[in-house]
């Protein structure tokens, strides 16, 4: 069993009063950023000058350089770009403000693992990845309560990587809610694998075909995109709270029956098959070299899928049917996180 830690485990005064860097913003580096600040450490946020996330951290109330600067000023840098945009930020910013005694730091494994960022033995290497979204992270934290994270060491030159990545979540609330060891290695393939066979490619592929199948057999999209789409959220939620085993007693036994006889049917041994092959590619290195080389060449593949679902049928019966659910103008007049 990995090891789990908690906020016994932390203590800031192994950050040593240096200052930290956040590169980057955006969902998660604002939440970084804010928790981090009001935990009374020394924030520096790094950011393109002149940008609207400049302009928002400076709103805050954050100190903001630009990333060069930031990486200069820091002694622990946690980088928050996306992965995609990290190495050249990295080869930039951060790589000639690195020496001995300096932390990197990362939310997410996938430049590390993949070699697409190789920092000098001399530096400290660490991830601190809460397992929510930025927005999340915030929130839970104002409301005093965390969400959990794991924690992973890539290189260890100080001999205090992971107490100082232990006082970073501490500062960051996650150690409220628990943190577990991993390492970069797991942290990336399972993350990825996650993302493309179930949360994310699963979930999205599961949705579309429900309602197109439904739509097809001649019953109203509006009806289909409660039952495949809306409705979903009901069912996300009992699981997150207790388990499949909670949502199964809180759901009639008509469902559950169901369950229980029709979804190994959905996902049945070739769904299994694919799934591994799926996770083989991630293990190979195949889909970080795919991804990479989507990005060196303009992203136009990636570009062109995002526009064709955005203009799928499920999205345009969603839309007018989201204008009727005033329970959810709030969310969708905000336009930056909450803060």
């Amino acid at each position: 069993m990995p090891n789990r830690y908690y906020e016994s485990d932390g203590s800031l005064a192994d950050l040593g009063g240096v200052a930290i860097a956040i590169i980057g913003y955006g969902s998660q580096g604002h939440a970084h950023s804010l928790n981090l600040r009001d935990s009374g450490l020394d924030v520096v946020v790094g950011a393109r000058q002149g940008s609207d996330n400049w302009k928002k951290a400076e709103a805050a109330g954050l100190r903001v350089m630009t990333a060069f600067d930031a990486a200069a000023a820091a002694g622990i840098i946690m980088l928050l770009v996306p992965d995609h945009v990290q190495p050249a930020v990295y080869e930039h910013d951060i790589a000639p403000n690195l020496g001995p005694g300096k932390t990197l730091m990362f939310a997410h494994g996938f430049n590390i693992h993949f070699k697409q960022i190789v920092p000098p033995p001399e530096v400290d290497v660490s991830m601190i990845a809460p397992k929510a979204p930025g927005h999340r992270v915030r929130e839970l934290f104002v409301e005093d309560v965390g969400v959990p994270a794991l924690v992973a060491i890539h290189q260890d030159a100080s001999g205090k990587a992971l107490k100082r990545a232990l006082a970073y979540a501490l500062a960051l609330g996650c150690l409220k809610a628990g943190v577990i060891e991993t390492d970069f290695r797991e942290e990336t393939e399972s993350d990825l694998f996650g993302e493309q066979a179930v949360l994310c490619g699963g979930c999205s592929e599961l949705i579309r075909a429900g309602f197109e199948t439904l739509v097809e057999a001649g019953y109203a999209p509006e009806i289909a995109y409660f039952e495949c789409l809306h409705e979903l959220k009901l069912i996300v939620d009992l699981i997150y709270e207790g388990g499949l085993s909670y949502m199964r007693f809180s759901v009639s036994d008509t469902a559950e029956y169901g369950d229980y006889t029709r979804g190994p049917r959905i996902v049945d041994q070739q769904t299994r098959a694919r799934m591994k092959e799926i996770l083989g590619e991630i293990q190979s290195g195949k889909f970080a070299r795919e991804w990479i080389d989507e990005n060196k060449t303009g992203r136009r593949n990636f570009l062109a899928m995002r526009q064709s679902g955005a203009g799928l049928p499920i999205e345009r019966v969603g839309s007018e049917l989201r204008e009727m659910m005033t329970f959810l103008k709030r969310k969708k007049e905000i336009g930056v996180p909450v803060q």
